[in-house]
Parts: C-alpha cells; structure tokens; sequence
C-alpha cells in the first residue's frame, strides 16, 4: 500500500491504495464515485472512461500510481444537476441514452473532442467515438447530441 495523491474533478485527494491498482477502483472503491463503471476491465468497451488531462484513458487499465501529478475528470466533474454541462443538456435533449451503462464513456469522449474542437466533421465524431460500444443502439442519438453541444459550446 501506498499513500498516493490525486487532483479529481478539481479536488486535492489522497488515498491509501496499491500504486499498480487500476485508477477506476481507485476512483469507485476509495473516492465513492458513481462513475465511471466497470464494463470488460479489458480497456476495449469505454465505459471505465475518464479524462487525464483532457485526454480519454480506459481507467480499467491505468495505473492509479500512474495518474499522480495530472488532472482527472469524471463524468461528476463536467457538470452538476443543477448546472448541467452542454454535453449532458444535449444528452438529454436528445434522448441519446437508452440503459444509460455505457453512456460515461461516450460522453468523456465527447467532451474531449469538443474542448479539442467545437466544430468537428462527422469523421471526427466518428473518430472520438471509435472503440466505445453500446449495446443499446443509441449511436445515432449520441451523433446529434454532440453536434448540438458542438453549436451551443460556439453560441456560447
């Protein structure tokens, strides 16, 4: 065990954890956080997805040890019920969730691809998206909602 600092959705947090623990029990296991979920634990399906300094990781694979010193961002830190983030208001708009399981990774995708990027083409959404799954079939629905959080991000 190791005493291990992380900064998560802005917060200075430290933890006492075996440094080569992957960083989503880290995140679920020692700082409660609902998301993101566990999906293959093989870093293939997305749904463990977080930002590392606004870069997606599969944290079902990422070393906890190797996140000290970066900022991490959970879906909890782009936006609150109150004060939702574009990206979730489009979600929502959009009905762009049916079980909603796997939604985590797509929308940390999502948000990457349009802090990097508030106009991007349809391959580029296709591009952010590759390697996520979602059993649902809801893909087409997730499409419009990040081209109409693409335009409110340019409104804005």
């Amino acid at each position: 065990m190791a005493r291990i600092s992380l900064k998560v959705n802005g917060r200075a947090r430290t933890i006492e954890a075996d440094p080569k623990m992957p960083l989503l029990y880290a995140l679920r296991d020692n700082l409660a956080l609902k998301n993101p979920r566990f999906g293959c634990g093989l870093a293939q399906c997305g749904a463990c997805t977080v930002l590392l300094d606004n870069q997606p990781i599969r944290s079902c694979s990422f070393p906890t040890l190797a996140a000290r010193g970066h900022e991490i961002v959970t879906l909890e830190g782009i936006g609150t019920p109150k004060r939702p983030h574009p990206i979730q208001k489009a979600w929502i708009a959009e009905e762009a969730m049916q079980c909603g399981y796997c939604i985590n990774g797509w929308i940390m995708s999502a948000k990457a691809l349009l802090d990097r990027n508030p106009n991007p083409s349809d391959s580029e959404i296709r591009q952010a998206f590759a390697g996520l799954i979602c059993r649902c079939g809801a893909q087409t629905a997730m499409f419009r909602a990040v081209r109409r959080a693409a335009q409110e991000i340019r409104e804005a």
